[in-house]
């Protein structure tokens, strides 16, 4: 049998004390077993898998794995099922929840977010620009200083570096950001990553994320109809943890629309009468738009990679200043049937693979007499674009 004790720095449960006694073999980090002071053997978890499976392999008895904190939350649980074992857990304190408490903050409302490491580090970002509160669980590569420097300056965030939680050294720190980019930080465990202006509007029936919106294509007055805005958000395909580019953003539709879906997302936009409409539509619907005001290209050079990207409007050689960035779908939207070509054909040379559609909606419109009729708006053609190598 085996048994996944998490432990926070307080003594262990009656639970805990006999499986601990009773093991012929105990895992885990060298800075708890250090501690524990066990006649078992110990061995350090760097190769936690073979060792248990050597140790069962030879029938030698019950068998421990400690860890810290809670470890059925992003931690050591998951690891031992999906390599087929099923093992009895005794929980702590989750790290989260000891963060949370230091600080004073209630945490239903918090976004967690635990990366593997620093190849995660974008969507852990995203995630932050998105979201007002965020609890990330430290990850080599992505801790206060990388959060803090990818954040700044376009989306400022207060951050509490909680460190060395349940040991001797614990410490609570709010940071500024430009503070947390140079400070040297000694084994900070959690970070929460704070909005201190976001105000709740009203209370949530789920903890984290909130669900999806209930209705995609609102009724904006913009330039772009319902039916094709829905299209368009479909191919996008924006989600948490995802960075959306609006590029000629107008009054904002498709930025309103995938932040709604839990994008960070960065509108651009040069006329300033847009900008101003484009503001109002983000505080109108409670979402976070950071808006960049300028002329693309050029105002796009200082911008994060995007996952995905909407151009809405400068022509082909913004099309391909998009796509030179990567992103893993690109969408834009024409209004004469000649430009689709000039734009596929630039796509082909930035290594995309894309495909055009005319949309055309015909909406029912009411009669005099009390019958109906339809009535055709102008058609647009979408352009779809996503890595040849992946296709």
């Amino acid at each position: 049998m085996i048994t996944v004790v998490g432990w926070d720095g307080s003594e262990f449960s009656a639970k805990a004390v006999d499986r601990l006694h009773a093991a012929r073999l105990v895992v885990g980090p060298d800075v708890i077993l250090g501690q524990l002071r066990l006649t078992s053997p110990t061995v350090a978890d760097g190769s936690l898998l073979e060792t248990l499976d050597g140790h069962l392999e030879h029938g030698e008895g019950p068998a421990v794995v400690v860890t810290e904190g809670d470890p059925g939350f992003f931690g050591v649980v998951r690891t031992l099922r999906a390599h087929g074992l099923k093992p009895d857990v005794v929980p702590a304190t989750s790290l989260v929840t000891r963060a949370f408490a230091c600080a004073g903050l209630n945490w239903e409302d918090a976004l967690v977010v635990a990366p593997s490491g620093p190849a995660q580090l974008n969507r852990v970002v995203n995630a932050c620009r998105a979201h007002p509160k965020v609890a990330l669980i430290v990850a080599p590569g992505v801790g206060p200083g990388e959060i803090a420097r990818e954040l700044a300056p376009t989306t400022p965030r207060a951050l509490i570096v909680c460190e060395d939680l349940g040991g001797p050294d614990e410490r609570v720190t709010h940071s500024r950001m430009g503070e947390a980019t140079t400070r040297p930080w000694k084994d900070p465990d959690v970070v929460l990553v704070v909005d201190p202006l976001h105000q709740v509007k009203e209370e949530s029936w789920v903890a984290g994320a909130k669900p999806g919106p209930a209705e995609w294509a609102l009724p904006f007055e913009g330039a772009i109809p319902p039916e094709v805005r829905a299209y368009i958000l479909a191919k996008l395909g924006p989600r948490l943890g995802d960075l959306v580019w609006d590029v000629g953003a107008g009054v904002g539709e498709i930025a309103v629309e995938c932040a709604r879906m839990g994008a960070a997302v960065v509108a651009v936009e040069r006329d300033e009468e847009r900008c101003a409409k484009l503001r109002s539509n983000v505080l109108a619907h409670g979402v976070k738009v950071a808006l960049t005001r300028g002329q693309a290209p050029p105002a796009l050079e200082p911008l994060p990679d995007p996952d995905a990207v909407y151009v809405g409007g400068g022509g082909p050689d913004v099309v391909v200043a998009c796509a030179a960035r990567g992103p893993r779908s690109l969408v834009c939207a024409l209004k004469k049937v000649e430009q689709v070509s000039a734009v596929l054909e630039r796509l082909r040379e930035q290594g995309y693979r894309g495909e055009g559609t005319q949309i055309l909606a015909s909406k029912l419109a009411l009669n005099p007499d009390g019958s109906h009729r339809l009535t055709a708006s102008d058609p647009v053609f979408v352009v779809h674009a996503t890595p040849a190598h992946t296709a």
